[in-house]
């Protein structure tokens, strides 16, 4: 049977206190949306449509950077949750199989919840994903006969038995399509409200003679951000539950509390994360590396055996090969360190290349903005980079060459050549106590002044 998700995104989020639609706020520095469509991506779905409405064309870009293939709709008016369903029908017009709706702002559901879902909806008409609350009160609760969903009772409309049920109803759905929109188009709006509410499908679809049930899961995976509290609360239960999922795997987390993941890291089994290192997005480090404390990476990818920092920046493009070492206070950006090179102080490396066994001595900075342009440095293999050199790009240093302490390189250095260019250094005998002298007294003008 064929699925497709729809994916309710049109929500405001006004409790978030943000121009930003809600589900365009991160955990682990990825849209909440995008983490709700990586979910529902375990399902293989046919079709894939997003439910728009506040920011709408943001939240369009941010579905298609996840997927090109997503298609949107558009909740112009937010009339409920079952309106926000019911603007999916055109992008799932001639398609025949089942629809699972989930919520751009319910991040963490995960694989075999939704596979249980699809399990339960070849035996029902309708699947209802529900959840044991520890504290249930604000929750719908879903009344069971057994193994069938009778119906769903708001807190403010429970009875004090109905009250002590803990099986609360998280929102998500499965069903065939032809039979949701069925149901949709004969919910009301007789409410305080005025809004169709998704969940008045279960006591249609029950007075309708068809088959309801529930599926159960952790209250974790059905939790909503609502507020920045919530969104704190959920970018640290991602937090955890990464972490423990590494040390599984067989990284080291010598400080587990203190390394903050991105949702798209992948580190390698004996790999060691010291104390305090930030992952940002597209970070992959292979088995064996090591990450010195207080390290910041984005968008790199560090090889076997490769140690980086401590306190050392990689950022978009850099590509650290196996046994290289990045060290003290170094940036590296769009840049390849081969095999076994080396840059370990106070040095930034940036849209250049530096072959295998190269050593770049510190303070070294490839001069690569003109203002204008970003220009490219190439550096050869067994190259020694002089401490404190400036190699203004472009520029290419040969293999094996050589720059001498303190100079600024602004022409191609040959094959084992090596490069020196700095002033002639003139010792003037005396001539500090005299500038030394002179700058006394000009102050002692200047704050006799004042």
């Amino acid at each position: 049977m064929s699925t497709a998700l729809v994916i309710l995104a049109a929500g405001k989020g006004t409790r978030m206190n943000s121009d930003i639609p809600k589900v365009l706020h991160p955990i682990a520095q990825a849209p909440m949306l995008v983490h709700a469509m990586r979910a529902g991506a375990v399902l293989s779905p046919e079709r894939t449509v997003i439910v728009t409405g506040h920011g709408s064309e943001a939240v369009a870009k941010a579905a298609a950077d996840e997927d090109e293939t997503a298609q949107i709709a558009i909740q112009e008016e937010q009339l409920g949750t079952a309106h926000a369903v019911g603007q999916a029908r055109d992008a799932l017009d001639g398609f025949s199989g089942d629809v699972v709706v989930l919520y751009g702002d319910t991040p963490f559901l995960q694989p075999d919840t939704l596979e249980r879902m699809i399990t339960a909806r070849a035996e029902n008409d309708l699947v209802i994903l529900g959840f044991e609350a520890a504290d249930p009160a604000r929750y719908g609760r879903l009344m069971m006969d057994g193994e069938t969903l009778e119906r769903i009772v708001e807190f403010k409309d429970a009875s004090d038995e109905e009250r002590a049920i803990t099986f609360c109803n998280s929102g998500l759905l499965a069903c065939d399509a032809q039979t949701l929109f069925m149901l949709i188009d004969a919910v009301g709006n007789n409410n305080a409200s005025r809004e169709y509410y998704l969940t008045d499908v279960v006591e249609i679809a029950r007075n309708r003679g068809l088959q309801v049930t529930a599926v159960a899961c952790d209250e974790e995976q059905t939790l909503g951000v609502n507020s920045r509290a919530d969104l704190a609360v959920a970018d640290a239960v991602f937090q955890a539950r990464a972490r423990t999922e590494l040390l599984e795997l067989g990284v080291t987390l010598m400080a587990p509390e203190t390394v903050y993941l991105a949702a798209d890291t992948i580190i390698g089994r004996d790999t060691v994360i010291e104390p305090n290192v930030v992952f940002g997005a597209g970070v992959t480090v292979e088995s064996g590396a090591t990450i010195r404390a207080f390290s910041h990476l984005e968008g790199c990818h560090v090889s076997r055996g490769a140690v980086v920092g401590p306190y050392a920046r990689l950022r978009p493009g850099a590509e650290l090969a196996e046994n290289t070492r990045v060290g003290n206070f170094v940036e590296i950006k769009n840049a390849e360190i081969a095999e076994g090179a080396k840059v370990n102080h106070l040095s930034y490396i940036g849209d250049a290349s530096v072959g295998a066994a190269s050593n770049i001595g510190a303070g070294t900075i490839t001069c690569n903005y003109d203002g204008v342009m970003k220009h490219r440095t190439t550096i050869g293999e067994n190259v020694f980079v002089g401490s404190n050199t400036m190699l203004v790009a472009p520029i290419t240093l040969g293999d094996g060459a050589m720059t001498a302490t303190g100079t600024v390189v602004t022409r191609d250095v040959e094959p084992d050549a090596l490069a020196v260019a700095r002033a002639k250094q003139d010792n003037k005998l005396g001539y500090a106590r005299k500038l030394f002298d002179m700058l006394k007294a000009k102050k002692a003008r200047r704050d006799k002044g004042a």
